[in-house]
């Protein structure tokens, strides 16, 4: 859906109301379902894994409503535009009152579960003095994606962009940056954006996936904790939005700071299945997620993790690690 067709259709929806846009929205779904093979394969893989069991026709079925359900979310941003449209629900607003209280910032840690750009939104709609920055990726030719940041800066959302690589140097210097001034980075927890992108192996639904290392890095070299968030959809403008209480990323010496992120990883990871069991039709991640079975324990992190690269001991050591020049 291009801006322009986006612009046009939100317009003539003022007038003939929103089933229209809703109603567009779904036949431009059906027809990504239909024209994107490999992504609606994707999709049914995930599903006959996440419903083992049934037959391959019920993986296909339930990425056909993952599908139609994705459309919620250019509804949403439709209807937001009037205040009293979306209602919601939010659990654990405390701990990121409480952190404020404090002066202190955090890693906001969001997944491709329902819609996180409302929630980001509303969530500073809910807490105007919350300073927070978003990471968000770079991708050529989105114009809806471009709308997306616009609308999230005039929310008062600090908008970092970072061409596929959320974990560069330099984003990083900046991100640190703002934590230490007491603001919120979020980044995305579940999205891997190029094959050379530092990466945490964990367990996910039975399967060995890669989650990048970023977040947790950089929450555990800047010292402060990280809260998990999750957006789900109660029904048409209705959200429900929670976060987590801290999870502190820390480790006594230098030699286990390794295995202190791959246990956060693994724990972000186990509340993701947890939430994608309960809101399967929710999961709006349509790249190649899952990776080969996993055996019945996770393996060592000395086993598994990929372009681990050395330790490190601070976050200056991790950013010159990043370079494309490091060694």
């Amino acid at each position: 859906m291009s801006g322009l067709f986006y612009a046009i259709l939100a317009a003539v929806s003022d007038i003939f109301g929103a089933w229209l846009f809703a109603l567009t929205a779904r036949g431009i779904a059906a027809g990504y379902f239909f024209l994107s093979p490999r992504r609606a394969a994707t999709s049914a893989r995930f599903y006959r894994v996440l419903f083992a069991g049934r037959n391959r026709l019920y993986g296909w079925w339930c990425a056909w409503r993952q599908f139609q359900n994705f459309t919620t979310v250019f509804l949403d941003r439709y209807l937001l535009r009037d205040s009293g449209a979306i209602t919601f629900t939010f659990q654990g607003r405390e701990h990121l009152i409480q952190a404020m209280e404090k002066g202190r910032g955090g890693i906001l840690l969001m997944s491709h579960m329902g819609n996180w750009e409302v929630g980001a939104r509303l969530l500073r709609r809910m807490l105007p003095q919350l300073r927070l920055m978003l990471f968000m990726g770079r991708r050529d030719k989105e114009q809806i994606e471009r709308l997306q940041k616009e609308d999230l800066t005039a929310s008062g959302i600090r908008i970092l962009v970072a061409d596929q690589d959320a974990d560069a140097p330099f984003a990083l210097v900046e991100g640190a940056s703002f934590l230490q001034t007491g603001g919120f980075v979020s980044m995305a927890g579940d999205m891997v954006w190029r094959p050379d992108q530092r990466v945490v192996a964990v367990r996910f639904l039975g399967c060995a996936v890669r989650l990048p290392e970023a977040p947790f890095m950089l929450a555990m070299l800047s010292g402060v904790p990280l809260y998990v968030f999750f957006a789900s959809s109660r029904g048409r403008g209705r959200h429900h939005f929670s976060v987590s209480g801290p999870m502190v990323i820390a480790a006594e010496h230098r030699a286990q700071r390794r295995q202190a992120v791959v246990r956060a990883a693994q724990a972000y990871a186990d509340l993701l299945e947890d939430q994608v069991r309960c809101n399967p039709l929710e999961w709006y991640h349509f790249e190649p997620f899952l990776g080969p079975a996993a055996g019945p324990e996770r393996s060592s992190p000395e086993s598994e993790q990929t372009r681990e690269g050395r330790h490190v001991e601070s976050l200056q050591e991790y950013q010159q690690a990043r370079m494309p020049n490091a060694q």
